[in-house]
């Protein structure tokens, strides 16, 4: 008698993300061993990430060689007008479109492109190791050396770090104090001699020994000083003078290993340490702040990356972040190694985990979330903004791969007959279906056609959702069946698709199947 044939069904593939630190038998097949240039959508499913479009139409003749935009900043002013500042090629501009460069106080020499920009009280405010601070005035193309006021001899500090907070400005990460924490006058940016500006010094604070401070940041009411392997958290900052200015809470072990990696998404804060990429939870009725590694699926990998960019640039001021809570994920880009990491937050896994995708051949430098919600990035090309399915005018291929599975049934061979693939959007798009058995890695292709008369589903969000029919062409929804051969003991399933200008999604993958004898 014939077998019947038997359906294994991998529903929403790749929702769960990347995992590449756990065994890939036995793991859940919603994991993914490779999921590039891909984002969990809101409806749960792998699909392609956006392309990029240029803003900028004179980034080759101001930006020369060189990595391109590492730093942004959209300064809004008093009086509603915006300028926005970038960084790059050993300069200083304003403007999107057109990049003007800033005009520099006489004689001073710009050696790095690692600025810490930030905006305070009408005013914009370049640190950078080393360097003596800069100000732009209310927003000013003509920026001047930030010195103190009052007559004396407490210069601005020419630090590494600095934030704008609790009507002050932060300082911190010297050439030659890694230890010493200062703050300026109330409401006052150039004032660091007098009245309430200060210091604090952490040599005797730091819970196991020495430490150096790397990024400041404020939570829930607390200053919290990032050392690279212990955190400080601090009360009282909104008037730090010897009673009120407390160390409340250290966190031992864990610290920031990346300034820029530190980004607030509301509720929480996300840092990169030796540990990965960790959560930073505040409890409120228990007043303790647990922390969590959500990288923890992909940690080895991604450290790997890291180390990458330490050996190339002897530091890592060219890790940078941002959260976009349009998207509702944060982007984590290590120029050097040519990869980011991107965190789906709304929701973490069982394990506390978040979900997580990569992407490549997109290549930012830096990122700004911008007032209109739109996210900008810094790029060799100068500045672009996250839109569309091209990297500018180039197609980029996305590539999703499960892990080897046995589909709960590790003693029987399997006979693949038929995959019956669903598919949303790739219109006018070539699909590659790959599988293979027994961890090759010498898969067996079939490409998969979709042209421009595939029928667009009417029934769906269409009809019953946003309209009665859009006509659009992320309505498509293509359902190929491709016949299949060979057997093995676990089974890999890969899809890649060129992306050229439209969304794809991949919704379910449902595979035919012999059980064959015992192995």
């Amino acid at each position: 008698m014939a077998q019947q044939l038997q359906n294994l069904t991998i529903a929403a593939p790749g929702f769960f993300g990347i995992n590449t630190q756990d065994s890939p038998i036995g793991i859940d097949p919603a994991y993914a061993s490779i999921a590039d240039n891909c984002v969990i959508d809101q409806f749960g499913r792998v699909g392609a990430r956006q392309g990029y479009q240029l803003v900028t139409t004179n980034g080759s003749s101001v930006l020369g060689t060189s990595r391109g935009i590492t730093g942004m900043l959209e300064y809004i002013s008093r009086a509603n007008v915006t300028t926005v500042f970038s960084v790059g090629n050993l300069k200083i501009f304003t403007g999107t479109t057109t990049l003007v460069e800033c005009t520099l106080p006489a004689g001073y020499t710009i050696t790095d492109d690692d600025w810490k920009i930030i905006s305070f009280n009408d005013d914009v405010y370049f640190f950078q190791d080393g360097h003596p601070p800069l100000e732009s005035v209310q927003g000013s193309t003509t920026l001047v050396l930030l010195v103190t006021t009052g007559g004396g001899t407490n210069q601005p500090p020419p630090a590494n770090e600095a934030l704008a907070a609790y009507g002050r400005i932060w300082a911190a990460d010297l050439p030659t104090n890694k230890y010493t924490v200062y703050w300026s006058d109330l409401l006052n940016g150039s004032d660091w001699h007098g009245n309430a500006s200060g210091s604090l010094d952490l040599t005797l604070v730091w819970p196991n020994g020495y430490d150096e401070v790397v990024a400041l940041a404020e939570h829930n009411n607390f200053l919290l000083i990032f050392g690279k392997k212990n955190i400080l958290v601090y009360s009282g900052a909104d008037n730090p003078n010897a009673t009120t200015f407390q160390l409340h809470d250290t966190i031992e072990g864990t610290g920031c290993i990346a300034r820029d990696s530190i980004q607030s998404t509301g509720t929480d804060l996300l840092f990169l340490s030796t540990r990965g990429l960790m959560s930073l939870g505040r409890l409120i009725q228990e007043k303790s702040l647990p922390l969590r590694d959500v990288s923890r699926n992909v940690r080895t990998d991604l450290l790997n990356f890291v180390a990458t960019e330490e050996q190339a640039n002897g530091h890592r001021e060219s890790i940078k972040s941002i959260y976009s809570p349009i998207d509702a994920f944060y982007l984590l880009t290590l120029p050097d190694s040519k990869v980011v990491y991107c965190f789906d937050v709304r929701q973490p896994l069982e394990n506390g985990a978040f979900r997580v995708t990569t992407w490549t051949s997109l290549d930012p430098v830096a990122f700004c979330m911008f007032a209109d919600d739109t996210l900008q990035m810094g790029h060799s090309e100068g500045i672009v903004k996250y839109k569309g399915y091209l990297d500018g005018t180039d197609t980029y291929q996305m590539r999703y791969f499960s892990n080897p599975s046995d589909f709960g049934n590790a003693s029987n061979l399997k006979f693949l007959k038929k995959f019956n693939l669903t598919i949303i959007g790739a219109y006018a798009t070539d699909i590659t279906l790959n599988w293979g058995y027994d961890y090759t890695e010498a898969y067996t292709k079939q490409v998969l056609s979709f042209g421009t008369t595939n029928a667009i589903a009417e029934y769906g969000i269409a009809k019953y959702g946003i309209a009665e029919y859009s006509g659009g062409v992320d309505a498509l929804i293509n359902t190929p069946s491709v016949n299949t051969g060979g057997s093995g003991s676990v089974v890999t399933i890969g899809l890649e698709a060129q992306v050229n200008g439209t969304s794809l999604s991949i919704q379910k993958i449902d595979i035919h199947a012999l059980m064959g004898r015992l192995i």
